[in-house]
């Protein structure tokens, strides 16, 4: 806990429900501060968006940001995070932080990491050097860290593996939620760093059924939120929106709802008409820094040539340094001329986009139109086609 702050756990406050989906607006109130929902979150890997300083962030507006557990224990490790007293005080971070639990990234190693029932043993893919992970000591890391909201430990299963793998897939997750949940229990009883709210994962691939059962189940446990896992893992458009909408529906409504790793428009309103509060995706930072930004009429390239006598900025109505300073053609000049404010730029950009698009979403909803501005927006970003 940082010096002079108050313990705190999540509280969540649904505020408005849409009319005709179920979307709704809410406020989470956190150790950092109070966020507005639905909530995009900027992915800080390392406790940092990349080609961003922190003040461009607070900005913004953001709140909530995430950082990765699994990252954040093999660079800087945790006896330098723990020498700071927390990630908040080593990166210069006001408000709040979400951190994963690793289980997505040990889970993309494939060759490099063993599941057991016990926890999962894993190489790091900066030195080779091995580790292993327990649903206990993730949640350790995390109390080191600081985190406002920390992730269970689970096994995210890729699209296509069979039912009984996916089975025993599930059935380790939720072994692991109820010693997550223990260990949150235990580190409070013996006054001991942890994290301060801690969500618990739906899994169960893309068998109903299992996803059912996944979602009560997490549902049943003493969670202060929940998150749906093992969903934009490389399945079809229609399956994510399915599952997603199956998914929803059986967990409890009264805590707030995560979809973990998504950020394209379609699939943003997808998570928010069904109720989804939170979804975090790198990219928005990501294809900034190979010249790719945000505006209504859709993603623009901006080091295609066409752009180098282009006066205007991206978008009018956008506050970011970008558009309020410079034109388009002097930001095609700096892709194409690989100045390092290129990157900086294009990304404050798409971040100030999903934060104002974000603003524009709950104000749909809180006026019952939520639906209406869905398909507006959709048919002109996608240019009549849902891609």
């Amino acid at each position: 806990m940082q010096t002079g702050e108050k313990e705190l756990s999540l509280e969540f406050s649904i505020l408005h429900k849409d009319k005709s989906t179920f979307a709704r607006t809410g406020v989470l109130t956190l150790p950092h501060g109070s966020v507005e929902t639905p909530v995009f979150m900027p992915v800080g890997t390392l406790g940092a968006i990349k080609a961003l300083n922190h003040d461009i962030i607070e900005k913004i507006g953001f709140k909530l940001i995430l950082a990765n557990t699994y990252h954040l224990y093999l660079r800087p490790g945790m006896e330098v995070i723990d020498n700071f007293s927390g990630l908040h005080n080593f990166s210069s971070w006001n408000s709040n932080l979400l951190t994963d639990s690793g289980g997505f990234q040990i889970f993309s190693l494939s060759a490099l990491r063993k599941i057991k029932n016990d926890g999962v043993e894993f190489q790091s893919h900066i030195d080779g050097s091995r580790h292993f992970f327990t649903p206990e000591k993730v949640v350790d890391i995390q109390g080191i860290i600081g985190s406002d909201i920390a992730m269970m430990l689970d096994v995210c299963t890729p699209f296509g593996i069979n039912k009984s793998k996916a089975e025993k897939a599930l059935d380790i997750t939720h072994s692991w939620a109820e010693r997550a949940i223990k260990e949150m229990q235990d580190l409070k009883e013996n006054g001991k760093k942890r994290p301060h709210n801690l969500f618990g994962i739906v899994q169960g691939n893309f068998y109903e059924d299992l996803r059912i059962k996944s979602a009560e189940f997490i549902s049943s446990l003493d969670f202060d939120g929940i998150a749906i896992g093992g969903l934009s893992v490389g399945e079809a458009s229609g399956d994510f929106k399915k599952f997603l909408a199956l998914t929803c529906g059986a967990c409890v409504s009264d805590k707030p709802h995560y979809v973990m790793g998504i950020g394209t428009p379609e699939y943003i309103f997808s998570a928010v008409e069904n109720g989804i509060d939170m979804f975090d995706c790198v990219l928005a930072s990501r294809i900034a820094r190979h010249g790719m930004v945000f505006s209504d009429d859709g993603l623009i390239n901006m080091t295609k040539a066409i752009h180098k006598n282009e006066k205007g900025p991206i978008d009018e109505n956008c506050q970011c340094t970008l558009c309020t300073r410079y034109s388009k053609g002097f930001l095609n000049h700096c892709f194409r001329s690989n100045l390092s404010n290129a990157g900086s730029l294009a990304t404050e950009h798409n971040l100030f986009y999903l934060y104002y698009l974000m603003e524009r979403i709950r104000d749909s909803i809180r006026n019952d139109s939520f639906k209406f501005f869905k398909d507006e927006y959709l048919l002109r970003f996608y240019k009549g086609k849902v891609k």
